[in-house]
């Protein structure tokens, strides 16, 4: 194996490749970066048997071949190295890397032992790359993160015809966001449930192009797999993952069909107020938000300890209400929101609020692409 390829394109693509290796590895050749070159380019891979990585780029290839070299390390060489082409022999045993005046020799792994990648399912539709990472991000947000409740730490993809749906929930608070594609059979309706992480880092990974491939299979040839391509520097990325087990908890039917009092606030203010307020919230306190009189009070501390209190302009549609919420999933749900303007929606302290985007200055309670809610449950305040 013999190759020349450029030093920033080989180090994007060796780091993007290398983000989902494993960090204890259950046999040491998972810990391995699979580099192989032919006329057709290099191809970079990683694979722990449940998340694979695959980057394919332009270089000029002398002799084919395949090395087996340690991911992490060779990313943090191709990171430190001069802005200058790369070259790679594989030299019995080792690898010897030359950029410049630096030199590497990299002690190879048994390329036999290496599992094979799994292959990609055919492709479900396509869907541009910002905007679904943006979508991602903002699903991920109510995401469990709690390993003994795997389900939970999942995103619910749903999709049905043009529209995806995105639906994650940790028990205490509930993200929904939809967004349309183009797929490539109008009135499929398929669903999976994808590892949050594992969804969140390969969306946002994949903006380099304009769009990404979103390939699922219900049955046969890659069953229980999702899988991501885009465009990239001189090449492409795909990533597939398998999907989690279990019965996702059917949640859409917890967002109230109507509401008894709606507050819309400015988004910015209620931000800063609920963090200089929640610094005296004992841990596991709620923040309490009362809503009355064309204004949001904010209250947090009790008793002997300190307390903070501040009030900012609402506008209010309906009865006085008072809850109380613990303040960082409140601040979750907030930043996640693009607008300007959050609207809260009620139907009893209680109950949960359902928190989404609206536009400031007209009739309409919700802004034209009001396509993420989030829906948090209460927490019971302090006497």
């Amino acid at each position: 194996m013999k190759f020349r390829v450029d030093r920033d394109v080989l180090a994007d693509a060796v780091a993007w490749a290398a983000r989902s290796l494993p960090v204890r590895p259950s046999v040491p050749v998972l810990a391995g970066l699979l580099i192989e070159a032919s006329d057709e380019g290099l191809v970079l891979s990683t694979f722990d048997y449940e998340t694979s990585a695959r980057a394919t780029l332009q270089a000029e290839v002398a002799d084919e071949g395949r090395a087996l070299v340690s991911g992490r390390l060779l990313a943090d060489i191709c990171r430190s190295l001069p802005a200058k082409p790369v070259e790679m022999v594989i030299d019995g045993a080792r690898v010897s890397l030359t950029c410049g005046s630096a030199r590497f020799s990299l002690q190879t792994m048994p390329v036999e032992d290496y599992p094979t990648l799994p292959d990609m399912p055919a492709a479900t539709g396509t869907v541009p790359s910002e905007a679904f990472a943006h979508a991602v991000a903002q699903a991920v947000t109510a995401a469990g993160r709690d390993d003994m409740l795997p389900v939970l730490t999942g995103v619910r993809l749903e999709i049905d015809g043009s529209t995806i749906s995105l639906l994650a929930t940790d028990r205490f608070r509930l993200s929904h966001r939809e967004l349309e594609w183009d797929p490539r059979t109008p009135d499929d309706t398929l669903a999976a449930l994808v590892p949050a992480k594992v969804l969140g880092d390969t969306a946002k990974s994949l903006t380099s192009g304009s769009e990404v491939t979103i390939a699922l299979a219900t049955s046969g040839a890659g069953e229980g797999i999702i899988g991501f391509e885009g465009a990239a520097a001189g090449g492409s990325r795909r990533t597939t993952t398998r999907l989690l087990d279990g019965e996702f908890p059917k949640v859409r039917s917890l967002f109230p069909q109507e509401h008894l009092t709606t507050a819309k606030v400015k988004k910015q203010e209620l931000v800063e107020s609920v963090r200089r307020v929640s610094l005296v919230a004992e841990r596991n306190t709620a923040v309490q938000l009362a809503f009355a009189d064309g204004q949001l009070t904010l209250d947090a501390g009790s008793g002997d300890e300190a307390q903070a209190s501040e009030a900012i302009e609402a506008e209010i549609d309906g009865e006085p209400i008072t809850t109380g919420f613990n303040p960082q999933f409140l601040l979750d749900g907030l930043t996640a929101i693009d607008e300007d303007v959050v609207e809260l929606a009620f139907t009893q302290s209680s109950k949960p609020v359902v928190i989404s985007g609206s536009r400031a200055d007209d009739g309409d309670t919700q802004a034209d692409d009001a396509s993420f809610r989030y829906l948090l449950m209460p927490r019971r305040l302090l006497s």
